[in-house]
């Protein structure tokens, strides 16, 4: 009989022997077989071998029937490693390339995603947050009857929450350094632009105490107006209505 000790040490040897191979010799497979290879791979989380094998059969077998498979989770593959701007080419490679893959409504909606990963906080540069609204707009009116078009419109509102705030703070900025007419112009463009934001009613209060402050009181009536027209819940409400009244009693 094998010493025990003398079999445990074999077995320990060819795990290390197996788990050090490195990756498989793919030259032999057919595309089905390379594909499923990868697409395992991806499974395994080894995303930074899925990535070059992925490349390497996109090269190899541009024409089969997994070419689209194999760019969707390409893209994937660099979603899941964080690699946002990386996965968003190729998702927009797919949608371009091949725009009859059933993966083209997924591939739009993960482009999109992609971008809103990328959005900043509102204080910076938001280029990536307009591209993920652009984007995700796209999704919405290309598939409306997708399962994921209510989830998108939540991330559309969120983003433009996002684009309001950095407007409204700029327009209080200007108001504190005493720009008002740029204040006035900045709440406008918030309140018109945001119409469906928690900064557009603020905006817009904002703007009539700017407007009254400085005389201007035909401006504020319609503003006040506009204000009631657009958010007569709002907390504002009775405020505004008085302020109306004691404006409209000015000869």
């Amino acid at each position: 009989m094998l010493n025990r000790k003398f079999i445990f040490a074999v077995l320990i040897g060819l795990v290390i022997f197996y788990g050090c191979s490195g990756p498989a010799d793919t030259s032999k497979f057919s595309a089905e077989e390379y594909y499923n290879y990868v697409y395992q791979l991806y499974n395994d989380e080894d995303y930074e071998l899925a990535v070059s094998e992925f490349q390497n059969f996109l090269l190899q077998y541009s024409g089969s029937a997994f070419n689209d498979d194999a760019q969707f989770y390409l893209g994937m593959t660099y979603y899941k490693r964080t690699q946002f701007l990386l996965a968003a080419y190729e998702f927009s490679k797919l949608i371009r390339n091949i725009p009859a893959s059933p993966f083209v409504p997924e591939a739009q909606y993960m482009l999109a995603d992609s971008y809103y990963k990328l959005s900043p906080p509102y204080q910076l540069d938001q280029a990536y947050t307009k591209k993920a609204i652009e984007e995700f707009q796209a999704f919405i009116d290309f598939f409306p009857a997708n399962p994921k078009v209510e989830e998108t419109e939540k991330k559309i509102q969120e983003l433009n929450e996002k684009l309001a705030e950095k407007e409204y703070m700029s327009a209080v900025i200007y108001e504190k350094m005493e720009y008002e007419r740029a204040a006035i112009k900045t709440y406008g463009a918030v309140a018109d632009t945001y119409h469906d934001t928690k900064f557009a009613p603020l905006s817009l209060y904002k703007k009539v105490q700017i407007e009254v402050k400085k005389g201007m009181k035909n401006e504020a009536l319609a503003d006040i107006n506009l204000f009631l027209s657009r958010y007569p819940n709002d907390n504002f409400v009775a405020e505004l209505k008085e302020l109306e009244t004691n404006l409209l009693s000015i000869k």
